[in-house]
């Protein structure tokens, strides 16, 4: 592939690094954005965007930048490195994107290119990256600016919000500042922050967070009706004051009509709480197979979280709902998306 025009120091620079990739600098034109890529017979005149480290947060922003193109225009990324979501998201809305670690996933009328890369190792400018990520504790802080995106928090507020300490509070919302997700008002002690790109938030969020460690258990309980299992069980549990949030299809049901199948309840429990104990509690029997119940524990309890009770269950939070259903192998980006249109929003 031939791309040639008049490339900015830094975009020469990174596509010199991708194999199988010719970069010719031109003399600039008014139209300096312009660049002539070539594969074969075909041609495309696009707009170019170089970034050191694109993740599903700019990604995002890519993608509503891509919207005010003039109509015809192509979008190509030039990166040092993506990661998989932001790829899935570029490529979903028509965004070229071609990394130094050797991914390239090109489709523009007439061209088609794809190669997939290889994990690059660490390097100094890696590790220069903000050491926070959203997940874990610092999740529930970003998961808390979700819920009041048009809030305007100070720092203490946040860490109130999360119950998490003022520094990881300070630290999640710098690195949101740096990535363009919060606008800042004011100085000193009344500095204040407030979510400007709320779907970008919820990319970056999603993309980051992770529940490491997982414990699980299968039950099964008999029931003549699925969509009513989860207000079984959600009473059971709370009977036996066992906290608890259910989660996944059954979770989602409570809140948007569109999830028809409910093959399986999964139930976030308390850390606290053996498995068998809670499986008793609800009157289900352990299995192996056959199950069509799931209870899970994590440390530290973040999927419980902002849980509510809606129409007499405990319900996970709308965005550990979205998170646990786009993990979901049984339909879960098709559910987790219409959640996030019809639900959330944003």
């Amino acid at each position: 592939m031939n791309i040639k025009g008049p490339l900015e120091q830094n975009v020469l620079r990174l596509l010199q690094e991708i194999p199988g990739v010719t970069a010719e600098p031109t003399v600039p034109t008014r139209r300096r954005r312009d660049i002539v890529i070539r594969a074969g017979d075909v041609s495309h005149v696009v707009e170019v965007k170089a970034q050191r480290l694109t993740n599903a947060a700019a990604a995002r922003q890519l993608v509503e930048y891509v919207q005010h193109l003039p109509e015809g225009t192509h979008l190509l990324l030039v990166a040092r490195t993506t990661t998989e979501e932001a790829r899935r998201l570029l490529e979903e809305h028509g965004v070229g994107v071609i990394d130094t670690e050797g991914n390239m996933r090109v489709e523009f009328p007439g061209l088609f290119l794809w190669t997939e890369g290889r994990q690059a190792p660490a390097t100094r400018e890696g590790q220069k990256e903000p050491p926070v990520k959203l997940t874990g504790k610092a999740g529930v802080a970003a998961q808390a600016l979700l819920r009041e995106p048009q809030r305007k928090w100070q720092v203490h507020d946040l860490a109130k919000a999360a119950d998490v300490s003022v520094g990881l509070a300070h630290r999640v919302l710098a690195r949101l500042e740096r990535e363009n997700l919060v606008q800042v008002g004011g100085a000193g002690p009344k500095r204040t922050r407030r979510v400007v790109n709320p779907t970008a938030l919820l990319d970056l969020w999603a993309e980051e967070m992770r529940d490491r460690g997982v414990k699980q258990l299968r039950a099964f309980r008999l029931a003549r009706d699925p969509r009513a299992q989860a207000k079984t069980l959600s009473r059971a549990l709370t009977e036996a004051k066992i906290a608890h949030a259910v989660t996944g299809p059954a979770g989602a049901a409570r809140l948007a009509p569109f999830i028809t199948a409910i093959p399986v309840t999964d139930i976030w429990v308390a850390d606290t709480e053996p498995l068998n104990d809670v499986a008793a509690a609800a009157h289900a029997d352990v299995v192996q197979e056959g199950h069509n119940i799931v209870l899970r524990q994590v440390q530290g309890d973040a999927p419980l979280v902002f849980r509510t009770k809606v129409d007499d269950v405990w319900t996970a939070d709308p965005f550990r709902l979205f998170l646990d259903l786009r993990q979901d192998p049984r339909r879960g980006r098709e559910q987790a998306d219409r959640l996030r249109k019809e639900v959330i929003g944003f």
